[in-house]
């Protein structure tokens, strides 16, 4: 048995795999998307394929590990300049560290084409976001039913009736949703879908006085679609606030050129354009 071959084919299989993970973490929903919908690819949710992309990651570290090891003489000979005297900063060496070094400032200051890569990433969590549903607020399918009715104001006893008149089997107001849909074999957002009063008819003029879940990705156009808003008047406003942005900077980007919170920018819109009572 040749273990080098081993160490070599492993390190193979395990980048292969690490890169069949890391293609599924792109495109895959955000957490409170996911664990809202349960989320699943090919027979694994979200924790499930973050987990083996973990332990596929120690696989392929441990194996390039061994692999560099056993060619230690191979990659030492990279590192000689022309009179064969052992230097970390060849020319080779340099240009390798050029290009990393470019990627990780690329990325820390959002420059192109890095900030791309990660809009393509981001289109597809949004995309899913619109797909699955978004729950009322971060990690919903984690509060018990009794806290998740008082959040989103809904009538606990109410809930129950509901709940119980569907077949969903509740032992107590004390199960959160994440339980209550795993003994029932559905998802959170179903339980919601179930105790959730009927949207009321009519377009919706205004925004809520709480930030919807979500609403740091969307643009102001989108913002301004969704809840009946004047796109010119929300970019005068937030001018007149000393905030430069256009109808496609999303809230996120706005908070960050100016080193504030999302949800500070959203509590100053909705202060302004305010749902009707």
């Amino acid at each position: 048995m040749n273990f080098r071959k081993i160490v070599s084919l492993t390190a193979l299989i395990s980048f292969t795999l690490e890169i069949l993970t890391s293609v599924v973490l792109y495109i895959m929903p955000q957490g409170r998307v996911a664990y809202w919908s349960d989320w699943q690819l090919w027979g694994l949710s979200k924790t499930q394929w973050t987990d083996q992309h973990i332990n596929l990651g120690v696989l392929f570290l441990a194996a390039i590990i061994i692999h560099a090891w056993y060619n230690w003489p191979a990659i030492t000979s990279y590192l000689k300049n022309r009179v064969r005297n052992l230097t970390v900063f060849t020319g080779t060496f340099n240009i390798a560290l050029f290009l990393s070094i470019i990627f990780c400032l690329g990325t820390y200051f959002e420059l192109p084409p890095f900030s791309t890569i990660i809009g393509i990433s981001n289109s597809f969590k949004n995309r899913a976001a619109k797909v699955y549903g978004e729950p009322p607020y971060g990690h919903a399918e984690l509060s018990t039913l009794k806290s998740f009715s008082k959040k989103t104001e809904l009538d606990l006893k109410t809930s129950l009736a509901s709940l119980r008149t569907a077949g969903i089997t509740v032992r107590d107001a004390e199960q959160t949703l994440a339980e209550i849909a795993r003994i029932n074999q559905t998802t959170p957002k179903e339980i919601y879908e179930i105790i959730k009063p009927p949207e009321s008819e009519g377009p919706v003029n205004g925004l809520p006085a709480s930030p919807p879940s979500g609403i740091g990705r969307m643009s102001l156009s989108e913002i301004s679609r969704e809840y009946g808003l004047d796109p010119e008047s929300v970019l005068k406003f937030l001018s007149e606030k000393g905030f430069a942005a256009t109808a496609d900077s999303t809230l996120k980007e706005i908070g960050s050129a100016y080193n504030r919170n999302p949800h500070d920018i959203y509590d100053l819109l909705a202060e302004r354009f305010k749902t009707a009572d």
